[in-house]
């Protein structure tokens, strides 16, 4: 345990900090999965609206830096190209 007051203060802090992390990382995920499963069995105007939520979080969780901004762009990037490769027009 911290004896400083400023040590006791920063403690609170990161323990704040941690949790608004997490519950946003958890954020992320959820809509990332959300997103996953929607690919298998939905309408593509569906997924087109549960892509923009998942981008949404991960822009947000960048932003905050809960995420690294290339992390993001990077997962963006393959939820882009899951989407593309699920909507793209059978080719006859």
């Amino acid at each position: 345990m911290p004896h400083k007051k400023s040590a006791k203060k920063s403690l609170r802090k990161d323990e704040k900090r941690r949790v608004r992390n997490k519950a946003a990382r958890k954020g992320v995920r959820v809509q990332v999965k959300q997103f996953a499963q929607a690919a298998k069995d939905v309408t593509p105007e569906q997924l087109r609206t549960d892509l923009v939520a998942a981008i949404k979080k991960l822009d947000k969780a960048a932003a905050k830096r809960v995420l690294h901004p290339n992390a993001a762009a990077r997962k963006k990037s393959q939820l882009a190209r899951h989407f593309n490769e699920r909507t793209k027009p059978v080719a006859s």
